[in-house]
Parts: C-alpha cells; structure tokens; sequence
C-alpha cells in the first residue's frame, strides 16, 4: 500500500447528505476483483447522462475538478452496502482523501486498509472547507497527517482527530498484509519450531 504523509491537491465539492456506495460505484462495476480500472465508474450515474455523454453539471467533470485528489463532502459518506470497490475507484481516480462530518463504518475501514485518509470534521470547520473547495481552480488544500491538520487556500488550518493505529499504519503504507509481513521472522521461526517439533505433519 502507498504511504500516506501528505497531500496538496485540488478539492472537489460534494455537497450531497448520504452518498452510498452504490453512488459510489455502481452495482454493475462490481463484476472485477482488480483493483484497477474503476475510476472510469465513479460516481458514474452522476457523471454520465444516460447516452453515455458527460453531465457538465456533475463538479468532477468540470474543468477545475477533473484531477482532484480531494473531496470535501456532506454527512454519512459511504454509506450503504460494505462494497470494497469504493474505496478502490476512488483511488483508481486519483482520490487520496475525503472529508466529512461522518462516514459509514465499513466505509470508513476500507480507506484506511486502501490508503486513502477519511477525516471527520465538524459541521463548522466542514463549512468551512467547502467555501475554500468551491474556489474552483484555486480550490487546493493540504493534508499534512503526522501533524494532523489541513491547510486552506488562505493560510487557515483545520485540525483533525485519527486513531493513532491506523495514523501509524498509514504513514507507514501498511495493509493488513505488511502488518502480517512485519512479523515475519517470528512466523518462520515458529514454523521452523513446529515442523522440528511436529515432523510427521
């Protein structure tokens, strides 16, 4: 997994209460156990009309927001089913980080164990950065995890809360797999102790 330390980038606006997962990434991209390949799908009901042309009204299909690495959403993101694909298409688009209010759990997980920083705000300093995202081209922020705080456009700083496990895991681009390969030597040294032990097994 890709270390998280800090991001700078252009923030999108998604001033939408209740983005499941399934707006996420719809049911029918669903079929792929790759990892990859999903960006093309996100948020795709919303992105594309029904003859598959771009919705111009949808923010990540304007010009200031094509390459946002950032969403600035509302209340109870992720919501809905516990699809995995979520996490994966917004970082097969270029998404590292996403804050809100609040998240569904499942959701929540998933970014953490996918490399992208879910950050929970409250209701003011939510307001706040989406004025600064709805600046369009100079909608940048950024995330600075080991000192926990956003920076705006204009100098102003937001703080965040993160559990300190998943802040070390994510610094340090570890998956439930490198968690398990930091153990490594003590896992071949007990498996070297059980065959010695146990050698008709």
């Amino acid at each position: 997994m890709e270390k998280f330390t800090s991001l700078t980038g252009v923030a999108a606006p998604l001033g939408i209460t209740n983005i499941d997962t399934d707006m996420i990434i719809p049911k029918q991209f669903l079929k792929t156990i790759k990892r990859t390949g999903l960006g093309s799908g996100l948020f795709s009901e919303m992105r594309y009309r029904d003859d598959g042309s771009e919705n111009p009204d949808f923010v990540l299909n304007k010009t200031a927001y094509r390459n946002a690495k950032i969403l600035v959403a509302e209340d109870n993101f992720g919501c809905g089913s516990s699809r995995e694909h979520a996490p994966w298409a917004l970082l097969d688009f270029g998404v590292r980080c996403v804050i809100s209010t609040s998240f569904a759990d499942i959701f929540y997980n998933n970014c953490f164990k996918n490399g992208i920083l879910p950050i929970k705000v409250s209701r003011e300093d939510l307001k706040k950065l989406m004025d600064d995202a709805e600046r369009g081209a100079n909608a940048t922020l950024s995330i600075d995890l080991e000192a926990q705080e956003i920076r705006g456009p204009d100098g102003g700083i937001v703080k965040f809360e993160i559990d300190p496990f998943r802040k070390h895991c994510l610094l340090n681009g570890l998956d439930d797999i490198g968690l398990t390969m930091e153990k490594a030597s003590k896992i071949e040294a007990y498996e070297a102790k059980a065959a010695s032990e146990r050698s008709w097994l």
